[in-house]
């Protein structure tokens, strides 16, 4: 198949990419700019797999008859583009993984929900007896998944990044939860070019495969009127349609017409709270309908799953203030979702690296739900600017410890103190975890 594979990136992507391909007895490289993490320099060397760290040799990448990219690499950078210019394909760690299981894929897309609405499906899968793995943009890379185990089914959250690469990889059940402008630093400021690569996700879809989608997003309808689609589409939305397989609210209940098998389940039944986890949940629901899933395995899974680490994450109650870690929130998409499920009068920490944020749907919100704004960044003149007007309190600091302590004085007792930044986190954390874990130590130890 491959007589001289390279691998561009050193991360969990890259990894698994090295590793499933030394498995399957294929000649790899691996070439990472930065210094490769102990844990996986171990995996390197205990399987004799070739690699080099602190810098690229473009001799030896363009010696490739193939290229797998790692995601965090942009498809703009001088070095793809040297590539690209002497003809070598270059696909994405989803694209080489596929081509080594059977398993049904669910894939799992959009701006925001991918990893709630994955674990959830996960959950319902596995708690129903199902041989299922769970991979891509949440815990384990795809490549690493397969490598050891073979799985029935695997659930797959997809990254736009993720999807750029792609040229035959085709999940049986693809599901797109919403779409709003994210990471458009990636694609020029065009927020056409993201959406192309979310849709990446159905481009070899067939007549037997499904296509599971929020009605209620606008852009996703819109585009599913302008594109060929070829797999069977199921909404999911707050108001019944006409379709005739569909999952919708009808006074406070979920109801799903699927293959003519229906189901039920009140909204306060569902462990997960808020609008978007509704939709989360609705879209989980189909896939168990699709897969033939019993209506009491799927109540009781419903009802029973653990929300996610650094989504709308309970910490701590101090003195009758709550305390949320949603620091998985890095759109604005994100945070709307979290201002809206508050129920009591928040102080909002937010704030990092910017990705070409407009600010202004948040406006209503802000002005009816946050009595105080702490700025946790390197900077934050937009935040600043935006909201300065329909805030009493809006405050900057430079360390985690320095904004709960902050929050801690600003807030009365019934209020909440909600992280749910709306920005990268890479200026003062090494990632959305670290700045999770982070507001929780900060907030234990006051």
């Amino acid at each position: 198949m491959n007589d001289n594979l390279v691998v561009l990136g050193g991360g969990e992507s890259g990894i698994g990419a090295a590793y499933l391909a030394n498995k399957k007895g294929i000649k790899v490289f691996l070439s990472e700019k930065k210094m490769i993490d102990k844990k996986y320099k171990k995996i390197l060397t205990e399987n004799n797999i070739d690699f080099e760290e602190g810098d690229h040799s473009l001799d030896k990448l363009l010696s490739a008859t193939e290229i797998v990219k790692s995601p965090g690499i942009p498809d703009s950078s001088n070095l793809i583009n040297e590539i690209r210019r002497n003809n070598i394909p270059i696909i994405s760690e989803i694209e080489f993984a596929s081509r080594f299981t059977n398993a049904k894929i669910i894939g799992i897309t959009g701006s925001n929900g991918k990893t709630t609405t994955t674990s959830l499906i996960y959950h319902i899968l596995k708690s129903s007896g199902f041989n299922v793995g769970v991979a891509g943009n949440i815990g384990n890379s795809f490549s690493f998944l397969i490598a050891n185990t073979d799985f029935e089914y695997i659930v797959l959250e997809l990254s736009s990044f993720q999807l750029d690469g792609v040229l035959t990889f085709k999940p049986h059940i693809a599901i797109i939860t919403n779409l709003s402008p994210d990471h458009l630093e990636r694609y020029k400021d065009n927020f056409e070019n993201y959406i192309n690569s979310k849709f990446n996700l159905v481009l070899n879809q067939v007549n037997t495969d499904y296509l599971i989608y929020n009605s209620d997003d606008v852009k996703i309808v819109s585009e599913l009127i302008r594109r060929k689609i070829h797999s069977i589409k199921i909404p999911f939305s707050f108001s019944k349609t006409n379709f005739n397989n569909q999952v919708y609210i009808e006074k406070n209940i979920i109801k799903s017409e699927i293959n003519k098998n229906k189901f039920m389940i009140p909204i306060e039944s569902l462990s997960l709270k808020g609008n978007h986890n509704v939709q989360n949940s609705m879209a989980a629901t189909t896939v168990a309908q699709l897969l033939k899933i019993s209506n009491e395995e799927l109540r009781e899974s419903l009802g029973n799953f653990q929300s996610i680490s650094h989504r709308l994450e309970y910490v701590l109650t101090i003195q009758k203030v709550k305390y949320i870690n949603d620091s998985k929130a890095t759109n604005v998409n994100a945070v709307f979702y979290a201002l809206d499920s508050m129920k009591n009068s928040t102080v909002w920490i937010a704030g990092g690296i910017d990705k070409g944020n407009n600010y202004e749907e948040l406006l209503p919100l802000v002005r009816e739900k946050v009595k105080a704004i702490i700025c946790l960044g390197l900077e934050n003149s937009k935040l600043l600017e935006t909201f300065s007007s329909v805030t009493e309190i809006i405050v900057e600091t430079t360390s985690m410890v320095e904004a709960v302590k902050m929050a801690y004085k600003i807030a009365n007792p019934s209020d909440s103190v909600l992280l749910s930044p709306a920005c990268s986190s890479f200026d003062l954390f090494k990632n959305y975890e670290d700045r999770g874990n982070q507001f929780k130590e900060a907030v234990r130890k006051l």
